[in-house]
């Protein structure tokens, strides 16, 4: 007879490595948006790069998986249906917003999801609120920075080159932007592979098979392979919103993109704290928009952008109490 505890961890885990898989593709853009749409690097060139050093960056770190794995939730209430249900609400969530080419956050989605299915297992009570707030204030203030970060790096570039030929410019950043969206790529592993590592951990904690919150080898293999496949799988309809429809992007822009958004999430994933790549980038383009001109920005897209960062958490919170109440009478028992 099978073990029902040891069947539902297995689902938690494959459950898992789809988000992170899905994350890959969802958010393959944040990586390679910029420098494909300025032609630094045709699409698979980009895809490719981004696949391999999303791996190499998920390897990295464990700080953002502790997080998330030990700030959301009591550990007592921290079932494994509960798990289950918030990685599946994560999931659907960011297919929706894939489908319409919203670039919505992912770390966004799964944290939604699972504060939507704790509350359909026991109420808001089992919530860790200041956690929670911690968590939420970096994923707040992190766009701020993102945006003054981008808008930043523009002005010292115009004004350093001011003298110099655009042509010769645009060459020179054309070659840089490989090095930046390299980095860019590096630090997403380092940020989203973690949530899944987090939540595999959680389901391992709650199941008994390790003793303290300590994210094993293989699970960060398996969530850095999953990432890296679904980063080589590629995600075309986000990386056109981001990187040709919001803000139209030059090499040295582009440039300054990733080099404010790396700056951000990289420093943020060194403190533990989450962050969303999509939200960071996307700001950080705001940002280089803002520094030409207000009519830079295409004001409809960011309006779509910001629409889905807004409604991410709680619309993801609701699928995954929906889907809680789905599961729980069929796998519960």
């Amino acid at each position: 007879m099978l073990d029902q505890s040891l069947v539902m961890l297995c689902l938690v885990i494959l459950a898992a490595l789809l988000f992170d898989y899905i994350n890959g593709f969802h958010d393959t853009a944040n990586a390679i948006a910029t420098c494909v749409s300025t032609r630094a690097l045709s699409v698979r060139a980009a895809i490719f790069m981004a696949a391999t050093l999303n791996f190499i960056g998920a390897m990295a770190f464990t700080k953002v998986a502790k997080t998330i794995g030990t700030g959301i939730v009591s550990g007592n209430n921290l079932t494994q249906m509960v798990v289950l249900a918030g990685v599946i609400g994560a999931i659907i969530w960011n297919i929706i917003t894939w489908y319409y080419g919203l670039p919505s956050s992912s770390s966004h989605a799964i944290i939604g999801g699972l504060i939507g299915a704790v509350i359909a297992h026991v109420g808001s009570s089992a919530l860790l609120w200041g956690g929670l707030e911690k968590i939420i204030l970096a994923l707040v203030i992190s766009p701020i920075l993102g945006t003054v970060a981008g808008y930043i790096f523009v002005v010292v570039f115009s004004r350093v080159l001011r003298n110099k030929s655009p042509g010769g410019v645009n060459r020179g950043f054309r070659k840089m932007q490989i090095f930046s969206a390299a980095t860019m790529a590096f630090s997403h592993g380092t940020a989203d592979a973690q949530k899944s590592m987090g939540v595999i951990t959680m389901a391992l904690l709650s199941y008994g098979a390790i003793p303290v919150f300590d994210v094993p080898t293989w699970v960060k293999i398996v969530c850095a392979l999953a990432m890296a496949l679904g980063t080589a799988a590629g995600g075309w309809r986000i990386i056109k919103t981001v990187g040709r429809d919001f803000v139209k992007l030059q090499p040295m822009t582009g440039f300054s993109v990733d080099s404010a958004s790396t700056s951000v999430i990289l420093g943020a994933a060194m403190m533990g704290l989450p962050t969303s790549t999509t939200h960071v980038v996307t700001s950080a383009i705001l940002g280089t928009g803002l520094s030409k001109s207000i009519n830079a920005v295409n004001w409809k897209v960011a309006q779509r952008i910001v629409l889905a960062w807004v409604l991410t958490i709680p619309s993801a919170a609701m699928v995954g109490y929906l889907v809680y109440q789905v599961l729980n009478p069929l796998l519960g028992k």
